[in-house]
């Protein structure tokens, strides 16, 4: 995330995509106090943490349509043709 960070409205299209929220958190990134904060927040604020701390998200981030994959899956991906 980088060069250019997901809007809160692609990051509800891929959370939706991929079966929620804590799909998308990446258990081995670097920052270990953000995932933490991110992980044991409430619900109700786990949203605005992870878009405030993009660098918890885990990447690639890949569409097809309404489709989508949040990490390495290129066997999903062949499968998108």
């Amino acid at each position: 995330m980088s060069e250019k960070e997901i809007s809160k409205g692609e990051f509800r299209s891929v959370s939706q995509a991929v079966g929620g929220i804590n799909a998308m958190i990446n258990e081995s990134c670097k920052d270990k106090d953000a995932l933490t904060l991110v992980k044991y927040i409430s619900e109700d604020e786990r949203e605005e943490k992870l878009l405030a701390n993009q660098q918890v998200i885990k990447t690639p981030i890949v569409r097809n349509g309404k489709q989508a994959t949040v990490g390495y899956a290129s066997e999903v991906w062949k499968g998108w043709s």
